[in-house]
């Protein structure tokens, strides 16, 4: 009996067919869905590169225009800050300077910088060009960052790797300013008006820091290459792409495919999933952010906001109205703390308000106190103003916090059960951010009554403290709330000058107190920041503060993307797609196998013939 040819063909077939479908299973795993924005940018061959997903885009690249905290972690991957954060402690570590001093009246700051180093266009860095930007931010009074050289009078290069700062007093902040450290040969050449407004940082931008933005398409993503001159060592992957999703599910479902390597903001159920998904690390950690409701407490002639806003009493029913355990358990999936005092609770200098002073939930108390300010119920149920007329408030949430958008609707509801009339828009923060500056000519005209949005703030306590005082509230400022208070100003600039902490703290701690007590905000949560990311084919991923803090969206922490380098004990080709090539091969191994099978049994048997 002789071999069968045909079968032997048929077989072959068969079993390529086999192949072929373990093949577009391979090619499905890294297929992008129509919602997805991982097919921004292709790479060289042989690079290794990171794909991180966030649900937030970038508003503008320029630091002294941008405002959220994604703007700030790509300023720092791109430029060097003078010091910076150590990864484990968030202490103060060299960065572009290795040394410093402060002389014994607490005025005058010597910082010895960093030799060798280059700007990413091969021009020598000097001390010069961290004298020219301290000195740029002052004169030209760019309110984004002069909110951390406030106090500085000016700076100098005593020598090409020495400069000094000079402040009007002690300067408590000095060692923990985000500011990013820009070129004189190119800043120099751009106004101070057009760097506080029209002028664009187009890629590719010029740092000293171990990457540079090279590509960005709004909305969709921000490409930035590795520095192979950095000073502090070449980072390992060549390309990193922050990816915007809008739609938390399938940034989750990417992650999962090994279409990205990393996810921030990561869904509640998804999380969980993802927690037991092998080779896929989930991190709930400590954010120093909060989610807050805001209240327009302009009082200038071209306020937009309604003026029942205004009274304290008011605010403070209304945050008798809220039920912040329920905005936890709900809005966040217990993925969150109770929110209270201006400073986040992993701060030293966080305040907890007493029991007795706490803003509980109590609906009642609400009643009673919006009645006995003569804000009265209508036959409709809605309370009027105190002139008798129909009062309605507008309510703003960004879409980038789906976990707001929730509690926005849950507050809604419970502001309505206290009679107060309540319009919810859900918006995108750039709309948001426009009628909180909106301008007509040049009178400051803010155009909204709340809304709901989140604050990251620094490690220390100083930025986020002096943000509710007169010099941030001319519509040019950080202050969204527009409440200042003279007492609660005092407290902040003392607190601004006084370097030994343990003296600083009960300051900080009080301004706290007079805040909540005025209630420009409902600070309704601290939530968890959920991330999640790749570890069987990245190693490196490091969490600041060490243990507790975040791995991926941290404007402190520069390390994971320093670090990052191949999983050696992962498959070379890595992920969800390497595991799907290797069955494509082993699919080919068993095909020639079984063909040089039956072709030698087939070969075996015509001799045995």
């Amino acid at each position: 009996m002789s071999f069968n040819s045909t079968r032997l063909v048929r077989l072959c077939v068969t079993l390529a067919a086999v192949v072929a479908l373990v093949a577009v299973g391979a090619g499905a795993a890294q297929a992008v869905t129509s919602s997805s924005p991982v097919a921004g940018g292709a790479s060289s061959p042989g690079s290794l590169v990171l794909r991180v997903g966030q649900l937030q885009s970038p508003d503008n690249l320029n630091p002294f225009v941008g405002i959220q905290g994604l703007d700030y972690q790509i300023w720092h991957l791109n430029y060097d800050f003078l010091v910076g954060f150590d990864a484990k402690t968030l202490a103060p570590r060299p960065e572009l300077a290795t040394h410093w001093s402060v002389s014994p009246d607490g005025k005058t700051w010597t910082f010895e910088t960093r030799q060798g180093v280059k700007w990413q266009d091969g021009v020598p860095f000097t001390a010069a060009d961290v004298a020219f930007t301290f000195n740029y931010i002052v004169k030209n009074n760019l309110s984004n960052l002069a909110v951390y050289t406030d106090g500085i009078t000016g700076a100098k290069a005593t020598g090409p790797d020495t400069v000094q700062i000079y402040t009007k007093a002690p300067k408590a902040n000095m060692l923990r300013m985000v500011v990013p450290i820009l070129p004189q040969h190119i800043w120099s050449k751009i106004s101070g008006k057009a760097a506080g407004a029209t002028f664009q940082n187009k890629p590719p931008i010029v740092g000293t820091g171990p990457f540079q933005v090279v590509g960005w398409q709004v909305g969709k993503y921000v490409h930035l290459k590795a520095n192979p001159s950095y000073w502090g060592g070449a980072p390992h992957i060549s390309d990193l792409y922050i990816l915007t999703y809008t739609n938390a599910d399938t940034m989750a479902s990417d992650l999962k495919l090994g279409n990205i390597d990393a996810a921030v903001d990561v869904p509640f159920a998804e999380f969980r999933a993802l927690s037991s998904t092998p080779g896929i690390k989930t991190s709930r950690s400590a954010s120093w952010q909060f989610s807050e409701l805001a209240f327009n407490c302009y009082a200038g002639s071209g306020s937009k906001g309604n003026p029942v806003l205004r009274d304290q009493v008011f605010r403070q029913a209304l945050n008798y109205a809220i039920d912040r355990n329920k905005i936890v358990t709900t809005a966040f999936n217990g993925y969150a703390q109770v929110g209270s005092s201006l400073i986040v609770p992993y701060s030293p200098f966080h305040w907890q308000p007493p029991a007795s002073d706490t803003f509980t939930y109590d609906p009642a108390k609400a009643n009673q106190m919006l009645t006995a300010a003569g804000y009265k119920l209508g036959s409709n149920g809605y309370r009027t103003t105190k002139q008798g007329k129909p009062l309605t408030l507008r309510l703003m949430v960004t879409t980038d916090s789906p976990a707001n958008v929730v509690a926005g609707k849950l507050t809604v509801q419970w502001f309505r059960n206290v009679g107060v009339k309540v319009t919810l828009s859900v918006v995108d923060p750039g709309v948001l951010t426009a009628a909180q500056y909106q301008f007509s000519g040049n009178t400051y005209t803010p155009n909204w009554d709340m809304f709901m949005w989140y604050w990251t703030q620094d490690v220390d306590p100083a930025f986020m403290v002096s943000i509710y005082t007169p010099a941030q509230s001319t519509g040019y400022g950080w202050n969204d709330c527009l409440w200042t208070d003279p007492a609660y100003t005092k407290l902040s600039n003392e607190a601004a000058t006084t370097i030994d902490q343990a003296k600083r703290i009960p300051l900080v701690q009080q301004a706290e107190k007079i805040f909540y007590d005025s209630s420009p905000y409902a600070i309704m949560a601290y939530p968890y920041q959920l991330e999640a990311w790749n570890t069987n084919k990245w190693t490196g991923w490091t969490m600041a503060p060490a243990g507790t803090g975040s791995a991926i969206y941290n404007y402190n922490n520069i390390d994971t993307y320093k670090n990052l380098r191949p999983n050696v004990a992962a498959k070379s080709t890595g992920g969800a797609r390497g595991g799907l090539i290797a069955a494509i091969v082993a699919a080919v191994i068993v095909v020639v196998a079984v063909i040089l099978f039956f072709a030698r049994r087939g070969r075996s048997r015509a001799v045995e013939q």
